[in-house]
């Protein structure tokens, strides 16, 4: 190659390299637009949401620790949402307030979260709070994002069966089981986690439609299905959702 033809082809290279640049220039400011764009379309919601920590004493420290990594989970999740809830933690303190300061001590700099050491029965009026248990024969149809909305942080369910449900009459507070039963038939265990909970509601506010939030939502792995290719949904019995440990919570 002759030194005119090298020199072309430099000439020939820079003109990529610089198109290459401003393309990625375009591609770069076309990417922040959208994001900034993503966050325009962001709506707060009023609907409250709590994660009940007030069963720290009855969990083993490995528990406490899954339940700490859902928190996280469900805090990522509530930040990049199209209609972000409220969020609580309450009577936040003993063993998960421990793991929290051990292994992520970036929570207290956590934005858009209040965290509470006071039970929520102090912090929210009663005739507001709903709390979410599979053992109560209601069943929600919709959200009303005037209410406060419990979730019980409790993992192993096992062993305390039914508690959430107890402690909720005791307070004399409304209850709800999530709508689970009418739309999905699941192989395995008709649980689910406390993220699972979490980002199911946060589900159905950007998409007003409980099937396709659970079927956002639920681990491909439980084999959930449909109810509706099964069978006619309203002659199906509501089933079981607690919001109690699974294995493919411990994402974070």
């Amino acid at each position: 190659m002759g030194r005119a033809e090298r020199h072309a082809q430099k000439r020939k290279e820079k003109r990529l390299k610089r198109k290459l640049e401003r393309q990625s220039q375009l591609d770069l400011n076309s990417e922040g637009s959208m994001r900034k764009r993503m966050r325009r379309d962001v709506v707060p919601s009023t609907l409250r949401l709590i994660i009940d920590c007030s069963f720290d004493n009855l969990m083993e420290l490995k528990d406490v620790k899954k339940l700490h990594k859902q928190i996280q989970r469900c805090y990522a999740e509530n930040r990049k949402a199209l209609h972000p809830v409220q969020f609580y933690l309450t009577s936040h303190g003993g063993q998960l307030k421990d793991s929290m300061n051990e292994t992520d001590k970036g929570w207290v700099n956590w934005k858009d979260i209040h965290i509470k050491s006071e039970h929520y029965s102090e912090l929210m009026k009663k005739e507001d709070l709903v709390y979410l248990t599979s053992d109560s024969p209601e069943v929600l149809n919709e959200l009303d994002e005037s209410k406060a909305y419990v979730i019980g942080g409790l993992v192993d369910h096992n062993h305390h069966k039914g508690i959430t449900y107890k402690r909720a009459q005791e307070l004399g507070i409304s209850h709800a089981q999530l709508p689970l039963g009418i739309f999905v038939k699941m192989n395995s265990r008709k649980v689910l986690a406390v993220n699972h909970v979490y980002e199911i509601i946060l589900a159905y506010l950007e998409k007003r439609n409980w099937e396709e939030a659970f079927f956002t939502v639920l681990p491909q792995r439980k084999g959930a299905k449909s109810l509706n290719e099964i069978t006619d949904a309203s002659t199906c019995k509501p089933q079981e959702s607690e919001a109690v440990q699974d294995e493919d919570s411990d994402r974070t």
